[in-house]
């Protein structure tokens, strides 16, 4: 199966346990040494239209993703981490 990064974008990530939905793909980490996919990231909500920033990003490693699909992401969100905006 082949795909682009950007078409990973339109994908939204969904817990496989619960069905609980965390959001689509923002932004992809990439380990450039060896050029394999790391994370996935979901970025944060919005808080109060944005006038308070962002709640913290939701970080899925990539050892967490179970299965794609043609719109959603399955992982097992107990291996997700939140990231600090930086």
């Amino acid at each position: 199966m082949e795909s682009r990064i950007a078409e990973l974008r339109d994908k939204e990530i969904i817990n496989i346990s619960d069905g609980c939905r965390f959001g689509y793909v923002g932004d992809v980490e990439v380990d450039l040494e060896t050029g394999r996919v790391k994370a996935l990231i979901v970025p944060g909500r919005l808080r109060f239209f944005g006038l308070f920033g962002r709640e913290e990003d939701q970080v899925f490693p990539w050892e967490s993703v179970r299965r794609f699909g043609e719109d959603i992401i399955l992982v097992e969100a107990e291996e997700a981490r939140r990231s600090r905006r930086e």
